[in-house]
């Protein structure tokens, strides 16, 4: 059952990612600080080049479909969170052409970017909390050794670029960030921070 440790390690990453945009957006809100539109977009570019294009695909491919042939009585949380897989495709484009118009027309945009990205944080954090506590057992309770086979292969592969060797110079850079803005355990943000967390279930 390593994948589903792998699915833990990735939803944490994605936690911390979405806890870094929430975390900008309220320093903005409260406390009048200028926006990092570089760092803003690097943490949407790793959602929608990890999380949207591996992690979630592999879980629908692998995980979802060897636990519908297992336990058909998992069908109806799995189609839920298929669709809010192909939903979430849909909502990152959203928060990136948000974000682009915030930083062209200026600060009279940021609160439908401060919106969008309440609204990605919320929808996530809900869908990963399903995952964690709901599919996660019980493809622990049917899943044959077969079956885990099959996905702990799937899940060795193309790892999470925040911590892979060899990882390209931007994310290398976007997880120091990440780790100098997070809380613990997911970074050494400062105690503010830690104040500021929103509720995760990573």
């Amino acid at each position: 059952m390593r994948a589903l440790d792998v699915i833990r390690a990735e939803h944490r990453s994605l936690a911390a990612v979405i806890h870094g945009l929430v975390y900008l957006v309220r320093e903005i809100r409260e406390h009048g600080a200028r926006p990092d539109f570089e760092l803003f977009g690097a943490m949407i570019r790793y959602i929608r080049a990890f999380p949207e294009r591996l992690h979630h695909p592999k879980e629908d491919r692998y995980l979802f479909r060897r636990l519908r042939a297992r336990h058909p009585a998992s069908a109806p949380i799995l189609d839920d969170l298929e669709a809010e897989h192909a939903a979430g495709a849909r909502r990152i484009l959203e928060l990136d052409a948000a974000l682009a118009r915030y930083r062209s027309e200026g600060a009279s945009l940021f609160p439908a970017y401060a919106a969008a990205v309440a609204a990605y944080a919320a929808f996530h954090w809900e869908h990963m909390r399903k995952e964690e506590l709901e599919v996660m057992p019980a493809a622990e309770r049917h899943l044959l050794a077969q079956d885990w086979a099959e996905i702990d292969e799937a899940f060795g592969s193309h790892g999470d670029p925040l911590f892979r060797a060899d990882v390209d110079m931007e994310f290398s850079s976007l997880f120091r960030r990440i780790v100098a803005l997070a809380p613990p355990p997911i970074g050494v943000g400062s105690a503010r921070q830690q104040e500021q967390r929103p509720t995760s279930p990573c």
